[in-house]
C-alpha cells in the first residue's frame, strides 16, 4: 500500500471507510487522485485480509482486538428526549473497522421508491416537521443505484410492483434461497392478500467478481463474513483503491478537526493516531463520510473565528433533522422447526404497507421482513420469549422448544424529520480523547408512534396467519439510536436551509464534501445503505470532474 507523509498535500483526505467512504476512496483513487483514508477502527482481527472471528462470546463481549463496532465507553455519547432533560449515558454505536458498518450489517439493500424523493409534494409538508423534497429525483439517481448494485454485488429479484422501486437492470446475482420464515410469509400472504418480495441483500448467493458465495453459516449480522460473501466496502471497494497505487488507508486514526485557512478553504485534517499523538495531514480537499452522527459532531468541533457555529454551519442546520429510525416487531412459535437463525439474517419482505395511506389517519409506511436473529449462544442468553424459565430443567426445555421454532417479523418504518431531533456537543461529557461527546436529542413525532403501533398489529396478524401457536409483540418504544441514523447535514438547493448542495459540496466551504447518511432529507423506509451508496457513486463522479477541471476550491 502506498504511503504519504503528513506534510505531503494529497488531493483528498476521506474520513471514514464505510458505506460511502469506501466508495469515495475507490472512485477517487482509480481516477488518479491521491487519497488518504482515515479510519477510527482497525483492519479486523486477522489483518487486512478480513478473516474475521466467528466467536459468539467475544462478539458479544469484545475486547479491543476483536471489536468491529465503536465502544460507547470510549467513544462516549449521551442521550436525552428533549432540551428540558439532562442527557445521560447513551448507547449509540457504529461500525469501527475498515469497511465500517458494511462489515457487520444484515445487508438489506432496498432502493428508495421514486416518490420518497419528493414526499413533501407527494403527501404534504406535515405541520411541525421538516418534511421537504430532495434536490434530486429518482430518475437522476437510478443509474447510480444500478452501478452500486453491480460493483458491490447485490443479490435479489427484479420485480414489477408499485411497492418496489423500478429498475433499469436486473440484480447481478440471484436472490438468496428462501428461508423457512420466508415460506411462512408466503403462507400468511396468501391468506391475507399481501405481496411477498424476496429481499435485496448485499450478500452474494453465488461466486461473483472473485468472491465466494454465501455458505449460510448463520453467523451473519453482527459478525464479519469469513468467506467475503457480504459485499462490504472492505472487500469490494478498499482493495481496488489500494491496488490503484493512489490510496493509503490509515487505521486507528481518530479525527478531531477539519482545518481551514483565512479564506474559509479546507487545508487538511488533524487526527490522533493509535498512540494518541496529534497529526495534521495536508489536503487539497476533504470528504467527510463518518456517518450521520459523527459527521455532524466533527463539523461542530471544527469551529473557528470564521466558522463560530461549526464548520459549514452558517445555516444552523448541522446536526438537525436527525432521524434515528423506528420499528416494531413480533415473534411467534411455530409447530414445526424453522431453524431460522441459519443463513442470512434478513429474508423476504411484505411490501404492501410501504406507502403512506391517509386512510390510516397518520403519515407513515414501512416494510415487514422475516428475519432470523439469534445465534445459539445469543438465544440462550436472551432470545427466549417472556415467561420462559431462565434456569434449570425448565430453561433447557424452553430452549429445545423455542430455539428452532421461533419466527420474528421485523418492521422498518418511516420517521419524520424534526428540527428538535439533533446531534450536538455535550457540554460536560468528554470521550477518551478529551473531545466533547456526541449528545443526541430525540423524540419521535406522534405519527411515528402511531405508525409503529400499526406495524406491530400487522406483525401479529401475519404470525397468526402463518400458524404461530404463541405470539409475543413487545410494546412499541421510541428510538434511542441504531444502525440507520440519517439526517444532520441535509442536501438542498438553498444554503439557508441545507448544508450541502445536490452534489454533496458544502455550501459554505467549496473544497469540503459530505457524503453519507447525514445528507438524507427524508428517511425513507429505514434501510438507507443502498441509497447512501448510490449517492456516493454519483458524488464521486462529480467530484472527479471538479478536480480535473480545477474547480475544487471554487463555489
Amino acid at each position: 500500500m502506498r504511503q504519504f507523509t503528513p506534510t505531503t498535500e494529497v488531493d483528498f483526505v476521506i474520513i471514514g471507510s464505510g458505506a460511502a467512504g469506501g466508495i469515495m476512496a475507490k472512485q477517487l483513487s482509480i481516477a488518479g487522485l491521491k487519497v488518504v483514508v482515515l479510519e477510527q477502527g482497525g483492519w479486523g482481527k486477522y489483518g487486512h485480509e478480513q478473516d474475521y472471528t466467528k466467536d459468539e462470546w467475544l462478539n458479544d463481549n469484545p475486547n479491543d482486538a476483536d471489536r468491529l463496532m465503536s465502544d460507547p465507553s470510549r467513544q462516549r455519547n449521551t442521550f436525552r428526549r428533549s432540551d428540558k432533560d439532562k442527557a445521560t449515558a447513551g448507547s449509540h454505536s457504529y461500525g469501527c473497522v475498515v469497511g465500517g458498518g458494511t462489515v457487520t450489517y444484515g445487508g438489506s439493500s432496498w432502493r428508495h421508491l421514486p416518490y420518497e424523493f419528493n414526499e413533501a409534494t407527494h403527501v404534504g409538508t406535515i405541520a411541525g416537521t421538516g418534511m421537504a423534497d430532495w434536490p434530486i429525483t429518482y430518475e437522476e439517481i437510478e443509474p447510480y443505484y444500478t452501478k452500486a448494485e453491480w460493483e458491490l454485488g447485490i443479490a435479489g429479484q427484479r420485480v414489477n410492483s408499485p411497492f418496489v422501486a423500478p429498475m433499469s437492470q436486473d440484480y447481478p446475482v440471484p436472490p438468496m434461497p428462501l428461508k423457512a420464515s420466508g415460506a411462512l410469509f408466503k403462507v400468511a400472504a396468501s391468506k391475507l392478500g399481501l405481496t411477498v418480495v424476496e429481499g435485496a441483500v448485499a450478500i452474494i448467493s453465488k461466486p461473483y467478481m472473485g468472491r465466494s458465495g454465501c455458505v449460510n453459516c448463520g453467523m451473519c449480522s453482527g459478525f464479519g463474513c469469513h468467506v467475503k460473501a457480504r459485499s462490504s466496502t472492505a472487500v469490494t471497494m478498499i482493495p481496488a483503491a489500494i491496488k490503484s497505487g493512489n490510496c493509503e488507508v490509515r487505521t486507528n486514526s481518530y479525527v478531531r478537526e477539519i482545518s481551514t485557512d483565512a479564506t474559509g478553504r479546507v487545508t487538511g485534517v488533524t487526527y490522533f493516531d493509535a498512540n494518541k499523538r496529534e497529526i495534521f495531514q495536508r489536503a487539497k480537499a476533504v470528504v467527510l463520510s463518518a456517518n450521520a452522527g459523527e459527521s455532524a459532531r466533527l463539523l461542530l468541533m471544527s469551529k473557528s473565528a470564521r466558522f463560530p457555529n461549526g464548520l459549514a454551519n452558517s445555516s444552523g442546520i448541522v446536526g438537525k433533522y436527525l432521524m434515528l429510525g423506528g420499528g416494531a416487531s413480533a415473534s411467534g412459535l411455530l409447530e414445526h422447526p424453522l431453524n431460522d437463525y441459519k443463513g442470512i439474517v434478513t429474508g423476504a419482505g411484505i411490501v404492501d404497507y410501504v406507502p403512506s395511506d391517509p386512510k390510516r389517519g397518520f403519515y407513515g409506511g414501512g416494510r415487514m421482513t422475516a428475519r432470523g436473529f439469534d445465534t445459539p449462544i445469543n438465544y440462550a442468553l436472551r432470545g427466549l420469549l417472556p415467561g420462559a424459565p431462565r434456569w434449570g430443567a425448565g430453561y433447557k426445555k424452553a430452549l429445545q422448544e423455542e430455539a428452532t421454532h421461533k419466527m420474528t417479523v421485523s418492521c422498518f418504518v418511516t420517521q419524520l424529520p424534526l428540527e428538535t431531533n439533533r446531534v450536538d456537543l455535550d457540554p460536560e461529557v468528554k470521550d477518551d480523547w478529551g473531545l466533547p461527546a456526541m449528545r443526541i436529542t430525540s423524540t419521535s413525532h406522534p405519527d411515528d408512534i402511531k405508525n409503529m403501533e400499526f406495524f406491530r398489529q400487522k406483525s401479529i396478524e401475519v404470525l397468526e396467519a402463518a400458524g404461530a401457536k404463541r405470539i409475543f409483540a413487545p410494546p412499541v418504544g421510541d428510538s434511542r439510536g441504531g444502525a440507520h441514523n440519517r439526517g444532520t447535514c441535509r442536501m438542498g438547493n438553498d444554503p439557508k436551509t441545507s448544508v450541502v448542495n445536490k452534489f454533496h459540496r458544502a455550501h459554505d466551504v467549496p473544497n469540503l464534501f459530505i457524503v453519507d447518511g447525514s445528507n438524507l432529507v427524508t428517511g425513507g423506509r429505514n434501510h438507507p445503505t443502498m441509497t447512501i451508496q448510490a449517492l456516493a457513486f454519483r458524488a464521486a463522479e462529480n467530484i472527479v470532474k471538479a478536480a480535473k477541471a480545477g474547480t475544487l476550491t471554487r463555489l
